[in-house]
């Protein structure tokens, strides 16, 4: 299975609350962090709401 590189560039302080909980919910915590996961449909979609705050590539 693909694996993702989700890096967040984009600050939370004034994103909604169900975004900032999708950045924590996928282990992202200062700007520049980067984590990498399994591409899932779940991923997909939490990485879709938060698409304006993060970059994604593929592994």
């Amino acid at each position: 299975m693909a694996k993702l590189k989700i890096t967040l560039v984009k600050s939370t302080n004034k994103a909604r609350e169900n975004q900032v909980a999708n950045v924590k919910a996928l282990g992202l915590k200062k700007i520049r962090s980067v984590v990498e996961h399994e591409d899932t449909p779940q991923i997909r979609g939490m990485i879709n709401k938060v698409s304006h705050l993060v970059s994604v590539e593929e592994i």
